[in-house]
């Protein structure tokens, strides 16, 4: 049974990092090709599939990750990010200073992806531990849950923008009913998780090498005018290229432009430019010591993009292993609610395969079908299934591990923070599709 052998997989890769501790990179390719063995995938095709996941994650995320921690790099080695989060100390006070990350990722994340918008924030994070003292989960946390919320649940991120066009739902009615389940159940989540007993438990460190442990004077700081306008760059040219898409179907040179300049690496590359010469000649600090930042965030990346990538590689044997097809068919023909039924089928996808895209994509074309005769708003169906599909993130899912290394947590560790919050959202988003049914049935 295939789902047998992914559970299978997934405790033997815990054995082989937990018990004998071996390097995550390698467990994931062991276990992948275990996988892709057991499930009759040519042997002389193996590689080629390895390859295929480890070279599409990786050529997905590098430029992202990459881009995304040379500037927070700069930025935490020039002082910006700890201008920015001692200002937020101001205005908000340590007390309110978890309040103040997740208002942060809910604004940034309503259109930039969670790899995007995590490692613009997370230099913040940094800062915010390191001057305050907080343990690292209490300041971290609340940042991750908002933005895994708001790229799960929302369009214009990419999987529940997909599954809009799959159903005809209208995707501003898609993002207006989504934000009254997604804002209130991602802060409260946010929130309470960092509170729980089992959290706290926890005090992991800051990686070495992604953020400044120097701390700054006052009269070293850059202004805070520079190091919010350098913060907030790619969430304008992101952001701006999402809205015109949004609002505009013409095809023009100019709309193309926006589009490229607000594409994520085109965006983090001049946002990465403006950085080097904010933070570098314009304040007397030589371009040698602006690159030695971007060396050194490069070197901290490497070893994190790999177990990434890894990552990918696994999800693509479970694709290729035929896994999808198989929950497809198992499936058919369930006689329950359809928005109970989306959601269970891309859950059960999230949970075999990782990917929450490929879960939301795959789950959209099993209940595509009961959209049209079941009566319920197909803006709906889609929060259903994107709802779904961030249930149960755990070690086939690459943003796993780039929660587990950010974080510098074990995989047990990771798999108590991430798969826990994941699956309480998934559950609490369900419930609010349905009360959102009925209230809209009620009008």
């Amino acid at each position: 049974m295939p789902l047998v052998v992914v559970g299978i997989s997934v405790l033997v890769l815990l054995f082989l990092m937990t018990r004998l501790k071996l390097n995550g990179f390698a467990a994931l390719l062991l276990v992948a090709v275990g996988v892709a063995l057991v499930r009759g995938i040519p042997v002389a095709t193996i590689p080629d599939v390895l390859a295929d996941g480890l070279g599409g994650q990786i050529g997905d995320t590098m430029l992202t990750i990459g881009l995304g921690a040379m500037v927070g790099r700069v930025m935490g080695d020039s002082g910006a990010a700890q201008r920015i989060a001692g200002r937020l100390l101001d205005i908000c006070g340590p007390r309110w200073v978890q309040v103040a990350m997740v208002l942060t990722a809910m604004l940034i994340g309503v259109t930039m992806f969670y790899e995007v918008a995590f490692v613009i924030i997370v230099p913040v994070a940094f800062t915010l531990v390191r001057v305050t003292g907080a343990n690292l989960l209490w300041v971290g946390l609340p940042m991750s849950i908002a933005l895994s919320t708001m790229h799960s649940f929302l369009p214009p991120h990419p999987g529940p923008t997909a599954v809009a066009a799959t159903f005809h739902a209208s995707v501003g009615l898609t993002l207006f009913y989504g934000l009254f389940i997604a804002v209130p159940i991602g802060a409260a989540i946010a929130l309470l998780w960092p509170r729980l007993p089992f959290v706290r438990a926890m005090n992991p460190t800051v990686p070495t090498g992604l953020v400044s442990d120097k701390v700054f004077e006052e009269d070293e700081l850059p202004g805070l005018d520079w190091s919010l306008a350098v913060a907030l760059l790619p969430v304008v040219l992101i952001a701006g290229a999402a809205v015109t898409d949004m609002a505009t179907d013409a095809e023009s040179g100019l709309v193309h432009t926006v589009e490229f300049i607000g594409s994520a690496p085109v965006a983090l590359l001049l946002t990465l430019l403006v950085a080097i010469w904010a933070f570098g000649p314009r304040i007397g600090r030589s371009l040698e010591e602006v690159s030695a930042s971007c060396r050194g965030a490069a070197q901290a990346m490497a070893m994190i993009l790999l177990v990434i990538g890894a990552g990918g590689a696994f999800k693509q044997v479970l694709v290729e292993g035929g896994i999808s097809d198989y929950i497809k068919d198992a499936t058919d023909g369930w006689s329950i609610s359809p928005i109970i039924l989306a959601w269970l089928v891309a859950a059960i996808l999230r949970v075999a395969l990782g990917s929450a895209t490929v879960a939301v994509v795959t789950a959209s074309g099993v209940v595509l079908p009961l959209v049209a005769g079941s009566g319920v708003h197909a803006e709906i169906m889609v929060l259903a299934v994107s709802c779904g599909s961030i249930a149960f993130s755990h070690v086939n899912d690459p943003g796993f591990w780039m929660f587990k290394e950010y974080f510098n947590l074990s995989v047990v560790q990771a798999i108590k923070a991430r798969t826990t919050y994941t699956t309480v959202l998934a559950i609490l988003g369900l419930g609010g599709t349905l009360l959102l049914e009925l209230a809209l049935d009620t009008l």
